[in-house]
């Protein structure tokens, strides 16, 4: 399988297709995000971290998250990473979209209901991020905190990832936020499903396919 080519490109390359891209891939994991808060069963690292600071202020959900960003985006200065239309866009979009979708989106008490919601919340976002982050319009604030210090310390992407996650999930449990197999369920299928649509979504720089140079 060719590798696929994530490098940020300049935002005039192919906006018509790109920005629509970007902004449709976070409206997308925004709905999944609630999807899988409605579905009760376990939330990923970041938002246990979101959902247990809710409970600990006034702060709504989509607030919150972008609040997080923010914060996590103060971090990047130290790291001398660079946002981009994408890492903006990040914070504002999900953050209103969250929001919107937990006011539509019903919450189930039957279990059936609740594992079509956290089944489908997950898929959702395989597909939503690697819309958005195939767009290469900038990484979020999360992702661009892993690979600035994955790049400051010399330590692998996986390595890094893993202790910022645990970390936020710790501190998001401690806070009050749900932890429970759709945590587990996050944690094992994000990756492979980000793989398969990755591919289909990311953008080619018209100089051959993904990867090439």
């Amino acid at each position: 399988m060719a590798v696929v080519d994530l490098r940020p490109l300049p935002v005039h390359r192919q906006p018509a297709r790109r920005i629509p891209q970007l902004l449709i891939g976070l409206a997308l994991y925004g709905t999944s995000m609630a999807m899988q808060i409605r579905g009760a069963l376990g939330l990923n690292p970041w938002d246990v971290l979101h959902e247990g600071l809710t409970e600990q202020t006034p702060i709504g959900f989509g607030a919150m998250t972008a609040v997080t960003g923010v914060l996590v985006l103060l971090l990047w200065i130290p790291l001398r990473q660079r946002p981009g239309l994408g890492t903006v866009a990040n914070v504002v979009v999900i953050a209103v979209v969250v929001d919107v979708a937990l006011a539509v989106i019903p919450a189930p008490s039957a279990l059936p209901a609740r594992i079509g919601l956290l089944v489908g919340g997950v898929v959702l976002n395989g597909v939503a991020t690697a819309a958005y982050v195939g767009a290469r319009l900038g990484p979020g604030p999360r992702d661009g905190l892993m690979t600035g210090l994955a790049a400051r310390t010399g330590r692998s992407v996986r390595l890094v990832r893993s202790a910022i996650e645990v970390t936020v999930l710790t501190a998001g449990w401690l806070c009050g936020g749900t932890v429970g197999v759709g945590t587990v369920l996050y944690a094992l299928a994000i990756g492979p499903l980000t793989q398969v649509f990755l591919p289909l979504l990311a953008v080619r720089d018209g100089r051959g396919v993904p990867g090439d140079s």
